[in-house]
Formats: structure tokens, C-alpha cells, sequence
């Protein structure tokens, strides 16, 4: 059985942070999509997805990320990727979702 990838949904000051942890892939990017659809429910002023806990995503993953971005786009709620290690950082640049998605380290 694969680690759940999410480890957290918190609110601060109505900002949602996701925080992702371990791998996520095909077998469990279901959960990344349920926790970003429960950030967007909740309507905060903008959701960052926390990746420094992340060791790996594939393109199921990118497509996750590429979802809550343009759900949140098209409710006028914030989104931005935070501190993702190296090897998650390269995944992220080659797949050209910086380019439309606000990092912050």
C-alpha cells in the first residue's frame, strides 16, 4: 500500500496550504485532487500546494497540480506552488507548469 501523498490541509489567515509528501503517481493522485477540491470548497483568498516533502510526481501528478490551478484560476482564488526540492523542481520547469504557475521558494 502506497504512503497517502498528502499530509495536510491547513488554513491560516484564508490561505489553504496543501502540503504533499513522498510520491505522487497514478496509483495515488486521486487524493491529491480530493484535497485540492476541499481547499477550493472552503473559497479561501488563494491555496498554495507546499511541496517540500515531495520526492517525485509524474505527469498524473502535473495534471493534479494543472487541475486545482486552473479550477482556482476560474474561481478568482490564488495558486502557487511552494519550496519544491530539486528533483521535483526540474520535473516541474520541464513540464512548463512554471510558466502559467507562480513558485515561491
Amino acid at each position: 500500500m502506497s504512503e497517502e501523498p498528502v499530509t495536510s490541509i491547513d488554513r491560516e489567515d484564508d490561505v489553504v496550504t496543501v502540503a504533499l509528501r513522498g510520491e505522487v503517481d497514478v496509483l495515488n493522485v486521486g487524493q491529491v485532487r480530493v484535497s485540492l477540491v476541499e481547499a477550493l470548497e472552503s473559497r479561501p483568498r488563494g491555496i498554495v500546494v507546499d511541496l517540500s516533502g515531495l520526492s517525485f510526481i509524474d505527469s498524473t501528478g502535473l495534471g493534479a497540480l494543472t487541475f486545482g490551478f486552473q479550477r482556482a484560476r476560474d474561481a478568482g482564488i490564488g495558486f502557487r506552488l511552494a519550496r519544491p526540492g530539486t528533483a521535483v523542481r526540474q520535473i516541474l520547469v520541464l513540464s512548463g507548469l512554471l510558466e502559467v504557475v507562480e513558485l515561491s521558494e
